[in-house]
């Protein structure tokens, strides 16, 4: 297939054009305007460095629906315990610098690249990227940041230094995304796997966008 080049104008191919691996386009640039573009119609950025930027839009969709969230006993426990506490956007730069920087079985290098992590901390700063942080005392050991639009929130990638950090900050975002449509997790992987995520034809994932993105942002109705 002929991916599709992005131009200096903001528009992206319709997702139904990706390929069988998803990629929908390459180019464009990472600013706020267009990131937010593609996430409004269902694609999103990644590639590694040396690479031109890549759009996607696989299908299926990796999503998770908040009323699938499966909070296991242990974890219920150990949220229970108080042994860590919850903070939003107090450490959003800590958090993907921690994302980009830890090792991940198998993956060689990162995808959040310099670019990537300076036009998210642009969306951050512009009040579209959060963080949910995980502290021990006054130590940040895990967390997540994603895009919060409409009552969708968007999960780019998390990270913890303790055992059950992240898992503990996605329980946080669960219950505050509680009334979501869907927190959208991207690709399959096993962590989600154990926590209720699955795959969706990616049809019914942009149904979903058309529907919903232009409800009130949950992020800033709900705490």
């Amino acid at each position: 297939m002929r991916f599709r080049f992005l131009g200096r104008k903001l528009k992206f191919p319709h997702p139904d054009t990706a390929d069988a691996h998803g990629i929908v386009a390459f180019g464009g640039d990472l600013s706020i305007e267009r990131l937010l573009l593609a996430y409004r119609v269902g694609i999103f950025p990644w590639y590694s460095e040396g690479e031109p930027i890549l759009w996607w839009s696989p299908d299926p969709r990796y999503v998770l629906y908040p009323d699938k969230f499966k909070l296991r006993r242990s974890l219920a426990k150990v949220i229970r315990q108080g042994r860590f506490q919850i903070k939003y956007d107090t450490a959003f730069e800590k958090v993907i610098d921690y994302c980009s920087a830890l090792p991940r079985e198998g993956q060689d290098g990162t995808w959040i690249t310099k670019e990537m992590k300076a036009a998210y901390i642009s969306l951050h700063k512009a009040g579209h990227a959060h963080s949910i942080e995980t502290w021990n005392g006054d130590r940040l050991v895990g967390g997540l940041y994603g895009i919060a639009m409409g009552s969708f929130f968007f999960g780019e990638s998390m990270f913890h230094l303790e055992s059950d950090a992240s898992k503990v900050a996605l329980a946080a975002l669960v219950k505050r995304y509680k009334d979501a449509r869907l927190i959208d997790c991207q690709a399959q992987n096993s962590f989600f796997d154990t926590m209720g995520a699955e795959n969706i034809p990616r049809k019914l994932f942009l149904g979903e966008l058309e529907q919903h993105i232009e409800e009130p942002n949950l992020w800033e109705t709900t705490k």
